[in-house]
């Protein structure tokens, strides 16, 4: 049952940015949606669930407004380089980040050998995103300058994606499933402080804004489905399947949304993509 409730958010996550794609809208109206569709999922679980409390509570609600941060500087991403681009580099640095911040933070991978694999498996990692963004040179200096400025969104804030991994870390002794609304709540908060600075509250009159409210259910659904994966098939088998979800938008991105590759850099990002995914599941058993 485990393994079926960790498909979810791999498919779910996996589909957000074609949805985003499909739907439309600025980066702002699709931040909007997500922490507005995020918000009613966390108001459900709420009410079903219960939250946490106290400095729990806050420190959930700050992970999930730097959640929304990341987010938005992925669809500011898929602007300027496509999904099938975006996601495997996204992806890539926040297994890198995750990993040196459980090594260096919370003393994971303790053992001699798990530091040797560890190793091996960022450096499989950082390969994979490198193949994904490889262009050929007859498109000229436009693709190459595109990527520059999607990797200058997307390396500083991928900072965010960190935070929401690390800090539900240091606060094991609450349940999981309190932790979703403060966190949905902090989205949303996050996602219209996004928006007030960037549109000066525009967006929230934009129909697109409001119709982008089917990713925050879907990423919402796709949280609580990971955290009750994780208590019946184990973090580590949860955490290999959800990466399934970089599969599924490159993929989709390519055969869905049609952004095009020509056949060099098609065998470079699926070269690439298998390394990601690989160097992500030796990470999850250390």
């Amino acid at each position: 049952m485990g393994v079926l409730l960790a498909l979810i958010p791999a498919i779910g996550y996996g589909v957000q940015p074609l949805i985003a794609t499909k739907v439309g809208g600025s980066p702002s109206n699709q931040i909007f949606g997500t922490g507005f569709g995020a918000a009613i999922v966390g108001v459900i679980m709420w009410a079903i669930f219960g939250t946490a409390s106290g400095s729990g509570f806050w420190w959930a609600f700050l992970a999930g407004a730097l959640w929304s941060l990341a987010q938005a500087g992925q669809y500011v991403a898929f602007t300027q380089i496509g999904v099938t681009r975006t996601m495997p580099i996204s992806t890539g640095l926040q297994v890198v980040g995750t990993s040196l911040i459980g090594i260096l933070i919370f003393g994971e991978w303790n053992k001699s050998y798990s530091k040797w694999v560890g190793a091996i498996a960022i450096l499989l990692v950082v390969i994979g995103v490198a193949l994904t963004a490889i262009t050929d040179k007859k498109e000229g200096n436009s693709a190459s300058a595109s990527i520059g400025r999607g990797l200058a969104v997307l390396v500083p804030t991928t900072i965010g994606y960190w935070a929401y991994s690390a800090l539900p870390k240091a606060l094991d002794s609450v349940s999981g499933t309190h932790l979703l609304f403060p966190e949905m709540l902090g989205i949303f908060v996050g996602a219209i402080i996004y928006n007030l600075v960037r549109t000066k509250g525009k967006s929230f009159a934009q129909k697109e804004s409001w119709q982008n409210g089917i990713i925050g259910i879907v990423f919402g659904i796709s949280s609580l489905a990971y955290i009750f994966a994780a208590k019946d098939a184990g973090v580590a088998t949860s955490f290999v399947i959800t990466q399934m979800n970089v599969v599924v938008s490159t993929l989709g991105g390519l055969f869905i949304l049609h952004e095009s590759k020509t056949p060099r850099e098609m065998k470079f990002t699926l070269s690439g993509l298998a390394l990601i995914v690989v160097g992500s599941v030796m990470t999850a058993f250390l």
